[in-house]
This record gives structure tokens, C-alpha cells and sequence, in this order.
């Protein structure tokens, strides 16, 4: 699967690797995942410098309205992100629906920089959700 990522509670981290070709639905399900791993407010170092995003106009706009409904839900954790130097326009719109949310946001060429940048900051409060 072209992204992968992983959860660390204990260091309140996520890290995304997304290779090759991204389309929709592996990024909703990334989304998804964090949602189900309560790590939305978790700090993120998403590194795409190898991807190439798949995604149809529609597609992207359904992206920002899953992403708008999960950053009104929760706090979102600050991001580092390392994207490819292609596809600027379906990243320049994924980029503005990732800086909607309330959230430090920096764009990185170097992974290490990225990750040092993001570990000084402090992960988001978390929110409290009672099922019943």
C-alpha cells in the first residue's frame, strides 16, 4: 500500500509515508485510521517526496469535506510535511484543506528537519468522546 502509517502514543506521533501512486481512498483511510487510533491530535510528519497524487477533481473535494467534518471533531496535532515537487496544483488544493484547521503547519524538503521541528512543538489537547 503506497501510504502506510504509524502511531506512537507514547511519543504522541504520527508518521505517514506515502509512495508511488496516492489516490482517495488510501488517504480517507489514513484519516480513518487516525481517527480510530485517537491520534488526530497527535503531532504528524507526512512524508510524500516520493508520491504522486491520484486523485480526480471530485475526488479531492470530497477529500477536504472528509478532512473538514474530522477538524471540526477534534483538535488537530501540529504537521510537518515533505511533499514532491509534482502534481502542485491537486497539492496546492490539499494544502489548503490541511492549513484549515486550526494547527502549526510547515512545509519541509528535509525529513530530519521536519521531525525536529515537530518534536519541539506540543501534540493538541485531546477531546473527550463518551459512546453510549
Amino acid at each position: 500500500m503506497p501510504v502506510q502509517w504509524t502511531i506512537e502514543p507514547d511519543r504522541d506521533l504520527v508518521t505517514v509515508v506515502a509512495e508511488g501512486e496516492v489516490t482517495y481512498s488510501q488517504l480517507v483511510a489514513m484519516i480513518d485510521g487516525l481517527r480510530a487510533g485517537d491520534a488526530h491530535g497527535y503531532r504528524k510528519l507526512y512524508d510524500g517526496a516520493r508520491s504522486l497524487m491520484r486523485m480526480t477533481p471530485e475526488e479531492v473535494l470530497m477529500l477536504g469535506a472528509h478532512m473538514r467534518v474530522e477538524h471540526e471533531r477534534t483538535p488537530m496535532g501540529p504537521m510537518a510535511a515533505i511533499l514532491p515537487e509534482v502534481d502542485a496544483e491537486i497539492l496546492a488544493r490539499l494544502l489548503g484543506m490541511v492549513a484549515l484547521a486550526d494547527r502549526p503547519l510547515r512545509i519541509f524538503v528535509n525529513r530530519e528537519r521536519a521531525l525536529k521541528w515537530l518534536l519541539a512543538l506540543p501534540s493538541a489537547p485531546r477531546s473527550l468522546e463518551f459512546v453510549g
